[in-house]
C-alpha cells in the first residue's frame, strides 16, 4: 500500500473514532477518559516492546510510531475503551465478554484484513498470543476505572464531612 493511501486510512480511522464521541455525553467523557488514557499509555509502552521484539511489522515506514501504531492507539483503542466502559462498567462479566468479542474480532477479522491491505502483519506472535496481548489489558482497564471511581467517591465523602 502506498504511503498516501495508508495516511488516508489512518486519518479516517482516527476521525471516525473521535466523531463517535459526539454521542458519548460530557458526563461519560469525564468519567471514563482517565482510565482510557491510562490504558492507552500502557499500550504505547507495550507497543515499543512489541516493535523491539518484532511481534508485528508495519509495511510502510516500520520504524515510525506515528504512521504505524499511533493511529490505532489514539483512535479505535482509546475511544473503544471508553465505549466499552460506558456500555458495561458495573457488570464485570459483561465487560469481559464484550472485551473478548471485540478483541477476538480484531484479531480474527481485522488483522487478516489489515494484512491483505498491507498495513501490518504478525511476525512472532500467533493469533492466540495476539488476542491475549489485548485481552489481558481489559483487567487493567476495569481495575483502574474501579480505583478511579472508588477514589472519587472517597474524596466526595470526605468533602461533605
Amino acid at each position: 500500500m502506498s504511503w498516501k493511501n495508508q495516511r488516508r486510512i489512518n486519518v479516517a480511522m482516527v476521525s471516525l473514532s473521535w466523531l463517535s464521541i459526539l454521542f458519548f455525553g460530557k458526563r461519560n467523557i469525564k468519567r471514563f477518559l482517565p482510565a482510557s488514557i491510562f490504558i492507552t499509555l500502557i499500550e504505547s509502552i507495550n507497543v515499543q516492546i512489541g516493535k523491539n521484539r518484532k511481534w508485528w511489522v508495519f509495511y510502510n515506514r516500520p520504524n515510525s510510531f506515528i504512521s504505524g501504531e499511533f493511529p490505532f492507539n489514539i483512535g479505535p483503542f482509546l475511544i473503544g475503551s471508553m465505549w466499552i466502559l460506558r456500555w458495561t462498567y458495573g457488570n464485570f462479566t459483561r465487560f469481559i465478554m464484550l472485551n473478548a468479542m471485540v478483541d477476538g474480532a480484531f484479531v480474527l477479522v481485522m488483522s487478516i484484513l489489515l494484512k491483505r491491505m498491507k498495513i501490518f502483519t504478525l511476525v512472532r506472535l500467533n493469533k492466540i498470543q495476539f488476542f491475549l496481548y489485548f485481552f489481558l489489558k481489559a483487567f487493567l482497564l476495569y481495575g483502574f476505572q474501579f480505583l478511579f471511581e472508588y477514589g472519587r467517591k472517597f474524596t466526595d465523602r470526605n468533602r461533605t464531612i
